[in-house]
C-alpha cells in the first residue's frame, strides 16, 4: 500500500464531524433491523419476515416486481409475498430487500452538489451483487455478509461528502488533478480514509465485526487481520477485487476513475476462467435486471 501523506489537520475534529451525519441519516425501518440482526445469526422466522415486509407496500411492491421479472422467471405470476420469500430464501431474499430499502433510505438525504446519489446507489448495488456472487463460488470468510459489505463498502464517503462538504470539494479537486490516489486525497484533506469511516458507520449499526474488517480493509485486504482457513481469503479481498473491476468499467461513484483501478484483481481470486466468466455473465443478469431498484 502506498505511505499516505502525513495529515495537517485536526483528523479527530474531521472525524467526529463526519460520524455525527450518522445521527441525521433516516432511521433503520423494523425490515431493515430484523434483516440486519440475521446477519448476526439471530435467528429471523420467515412468517415474522414475510408480514414485516407485507407492512411496507413499497418494498413488497418492488420485491414481487422483481421475482416476477425475467431475473427469476417462472411459469405463473408471483403475487404474495411468502410465497416470494419461499421461492428466494432467506439470504436472496434479505440482500434484495436491504439494496432497496436502504437506497431508498439514502434517497431521502439531502447532498450537496459533488454528491451524486444515484452513481453511489449504483456503485453501492453492483459491488454488493457482484461480491455476492464472487463469495457463492470461493472459500470466503463470512461469504453471507458479502453483499452487505459491498453495499456499505463506501459509506464513509457520503459521511464526508455530507460532514466535510468543503473538504469533500478538495479532495475531488486534488484527485481531478491526476497526482494522487483517492485515499492519499483523503489522507492530506482529512487525515481520515473512506474505509476507516465506513467501517465505524458499521460498527455504530451493530453489523458483525467479519463486516466491519471486510470494509475497513477493502483498499488494502493484504493489512486485514481477519484469520481465515487454508484454502480461504478473507472477505475484503473479494469486496476490493469487485470494486476496482466495476470502477474499470464505469460504474462508479467518481466519473474517470477507470485508469486508476485495476480489472485483473478479480483473476486473482482463485476462480477459473470458466467460473470467472459465469461469475460476470450471472452479475450483468442480476444487475440489468436489479438496477431499477436501487437508482
Amino acid at each position: 500500500m502506498v505511505p499516505l501523506t502525513e495529515p495537517k489537520v485536526d483528523s479527530e475534529l474531521l472525524r467526529a464531524r463526519a460520524i455525527r451525519c450518522l445521527g441525521e441519516l433516516p432511521p433503520f425501518s423494523p425490515i431493515l433491523n430484523r434483516l440486519l440482526a440475521s446477519l448476526a445469526k439471530e435467528d429471523v422466522p420467515f412468517n415474522k419476515l414475510g408480514e414485516l415486509i407485507e407492512k411496507d407496500p413499497v418494498v413488497a411492491g418492488n420485491l414481487l416486481h422483481l421475482v416476477n421479472s425475467a431475473l427469476y422467471a417462472r411459469r405463473g405470476s408471483i403475487n404474495s409475498v411468502r410465497h416470494a420469500l419461499s421461492l428466494l430464501g432467506i439470504n436472496k431474499l434479505r440482500n434484495a430487500v436491504l439494496g432497496m430499502s436502504i437506497t431508498r433510505m439514502w434517497n431521502q438525504v439531502h447532498t450537496p452538489p459533488t454528491w451524486s446519489m444515484a452513481r453511489f446507489n449504483m456503485h453501492s448495488a453492483a459491488t454488493a451483487t457482484l461480491s455476492d456472487l464472487l463469495s457463492q463460488r470461493l472459500c470466503v470468510d463470512y461469504p453471507e455478509g458479502a453483499f452487505v459489505a459491498g453495499l456499505l463498502h463506501d459509506v464513509g464517503r457520503l459521511l464526508m461528502a455530507l460532514g466535510l462538504t468543503e473538504e469533500y470539494s478538495s479532495i475531488l479537486a486534488m484527485y481531478g488533478a491526476g497526482e494522487k490516489s483517492l485515499l492519499e486525497c483523503e489522507m492530506e484533506v482529512t487525515g481520515l480514509t473512506h474505509p476507516e469511516l465506513s467501517a465505524e458507520a458499521l460498527a455504530h449499526w451493530n453489523l458483525p465485526e467479519p463486516i466491519q474488517n471486510a470494509v475497513r480493509y477493502h483498499h488494502a485486504p493484504e493489512m486485514d487481520p481477519t484469520l481465515v482457513g487454508p484454502g480461504c481469503i478473507p472477505l475484503s479481498r473479494v469486496i476490493d477485487a469487485a470494486n476496482q473491476y466495476l470502477n474499470s468499467t464505469g460504474i462508479s461513484i467518481v466519473k474517470d476513475c477507470s485508469d486508476t483501478a485495476d480489472p485483473t484483481l478479480i483473476e486473482s481470486l482463485g476462480l477459473s476462467a470458466e467460473q470467472l466468466e459465469t461469475v460476470l455473465a450471472d452479475f450483468k443478469t442480476e444487475y440489468e435486471s436489479m438496477s431499477a431498484y436501487f437508482r
